[in-house]
């Protein structure tokens, strides 16, 4: 198959119509195998997606030193890297209970480790995974522009944020795209976040499209999760939360195999219908996964398979919040 490009924004560079995001292949959805993990990137690169997502924080930097494992062999400029910064891990693995470091120090020394962990001498999109309420985004964001100008950076990116704040930080300096989740499930980002980043040029890349797994087609009530499984402790995927959302899910399966697709290429190929600024990112671990996935480029959805898809799945129909009440409650985009 041939993938499909989009532009990221206005100011931002041609990616694949579908990313790939890396962290299921080092953190928060139990163990992976690195061999596979490696292979499915390759597999990723050979279709044509050029847009991998990760963070520096993902593995505490076990994922970017994956990603430059995988890359060793080959063009630094095949690929798009996309990465996010900020969040702060304990030795044990967990997150520190104020996670978040955007200030202007902590950008040029989070990204220094980057460019070495990953091997390059720049990174395609450089974003803060999230804010801290008392630093200014337009610290972080000039902080950004600094070595975008210093050639360390390529793009400037968000994630998680809302409105208001979007139009603080491209008051800075260009922003290419807002990372943010945006599924059936979580459509949020319809009100007063999508119209912006229309009005202002800049693009989004959805993570999330399956919904954490749940809208894959392949997730069943009595699969267990690992303690280090983010999933464990998802509202939405628990007790009578996870009932609920299961019945949306084999509502959508049923118009899936009407049309001649599976479950979760109905879910990406209906983000990515939703505009051609939109860019899905999938959090394949596999290469079968993959492989599902990627089909969902081919998936054309007119108006009327829109429709059913959209009364299977409504706006607000989802049980549960999309994270846990403390998370929530660090998230700009919900405010």
């Amino acid at each position: 198959m041939t993938m499909p490009l989009r532009n990221l924004g206005t100011n931002g560079p041609k990616v694949s119509a579908i990313g790939l995001g890396a962290m299921g292949m080092s953190d928060l959805y139990g163990p992976a195998d690195e061999d596979e993990s490696i292979a499915t990137l390759h597999a990723a690169i050979d279709a044509g997606m050029n847009l991998i997502d990760t963070a520096d924080f993902y593995g505490s930097g076990a994922n970017e030193m994956l990603i430059a494992r995988a890359l060793k062999e080959r063009h630094r400029e095949d690929v798009v890297l996309s990465v996010k910064f900020g969040s702060r891990r304990t030795p044990d693995g967990g997150f520190q209970p104020v996670p978040y470091d955007v200030s202007p120090a902590a950008v040029k020394d989070r990204l220094s480790y980057s460019l070495r962990r990953l091997s390059t001498d720049y990174i395609d999109i450089y974003r803060p995974a999230r804010l801290k309420p008392d630093i200014p985004v337009e610290e972080t964001v000039g902080a950004l522009a600094e070595m975008q100008q210093a050639g360390f950076i390529k793009h400037i990116g968000l994630s998680e944020v809302s409105a208001d704040t979007i139009r603080r930080a491209a008051a800075v300096a260009p922003i290419s795209d807002v990372q943010i989740e945006y599924s059936l499930l979580s459509r949020g980002p319809e009100a007063a976040i999508i119209p912006t980043l229309r009005e202002l040029g800049i693009g989004l890349t959805a993570y999330g499209v399956l919904s954490r797994g749940l809208l894959s087609g392949h997730w069943t009530p009595s699969r267990e999760l690992s303690d280090n499984d983010f999933r464990a402790h998802s509202p939405r995927f628990q007790g009578e939360n996870l009932q609920a959302n299961l019945r949306l899910v084999d509502a959508l399966g049923r118009v899936a195999g009407r049309l001649g697709a599976t479950t979760g290429q109905v879910a990406i190929a209906w983000v990515a219908a939703q505009g051609s600024d939109i860019v899905p990112l999938v959090g394949a671990r596999r290469r079968e996964r993959l492989i599902e996935s990627l089909v969902a480029a081919d998936v054309r959805l007119d108006d009327e398979a829109l429709a059913e898809v959209e009364a299977a799945v409504p706006a607000g129909s989802a049980a549960g919040e999309r994270y846990a009440a403390p998370l929530m409650a660090t998230l700009d985009s919900e405010r």
